[in-house]
């Protein structure tokens, strides 16, 4: 008799478990900022000229479980697209929003059409040695400022999808004169280690040696591609 009583309620907690790790893709505050403003809201994006914000974007993100079919996952998908499109960048990372997962939406210049792509859970698995000075790097939460970056001219990346689609694939390109898919995929990656491409400047070959100088130069009229 013990036993017939204790059954349905280990059914009941391992089911009210399974529950709760279902819910466990973000945070109560994650989900809130998530819902907030409708379907259709752009988030605000963070920047450094806000110190809260810039705590945050120092955050390390981690991994989510691969509930692909969530719907504040989704939701988080949509309105990082709206954001991107709003803001017109070519990439953008969760953690710019306030969602410390990784997760971004980057730009394929490289492909017919320029689609956007979702990249969660990614890793780079490979990357040569040498590396090259970007120039003109920007990003959505350093607004008004560009500068060079360094930065691999390729790397072999591990992805999922939207869809729970995995993806390893190798990405190419550095130049703005050519394309630099490669280099949005860095540093949106980089977003996601709570890195700012200021924390990789470089000189150009052809510059006179001096860095930009990033704490006065914010130049409002600057037009390069924001991250």
């Amino acid at each position: 008799m013990r036993t017939l009583f204790l059954k349905p309620i280990i059914l009941f907690i391992f089911l009210v478990s399974m529950v709760a790790c279902k819910q466990a893709l973000f945070t109560g505050a994650e989900r809130d900022l998530i819902h907030n403003g409708g379907e259709e809201a752009p988030f605000d994006v963070l920047t450094i000229l806000n110190d809260e914000d810039v705590e945050k974007l120092r955050n390390v993100s981690e991994d989510i479980p691969l509930q692909f079919d969530d719907t504040t996952l989704q939701l988080l998908l949509k309105k990082l697209s709206i954001t991107l499109k709003a803001a017109n960048g070519v990439g953008i990372a969760a953690p710019q929003v306030g969602i410390n997962k990784n997760i971004f939406l980057f730009i394929r210049l490289d492909l017919p059409d320029e689609p956007v792509i979702t990249v969660i859970n990614p890793k780079i698995v490979r990357h040569p040695i040498e590396t090259v000075c970007f120039e003109g790097d920007g990003c959505l939460s350093i607004p008004g400022f560009s500068g060079n970056s360094v930065r691999y001219p390729w790397v072999e990346v591990e992805y999922y999808t939207e869809n729970g689609e995995p993806v390893r694939e190798r990405l190419e390109g550095y130049s703005r004169q050519d394309t630099f898919s490669a280099v949005i995929f860095q540093h949106e990656y980089d977003h996601l280690q709570g890195v700012l491409f200021t924390d990789k400047r470089c000189d150009a070959p052809d510059s006179d040696g001096e860095k930009d100088d990033f704490d006065n130069h914010f130049d409002s009229d600057c037009e390069d591609d924001d991250f």
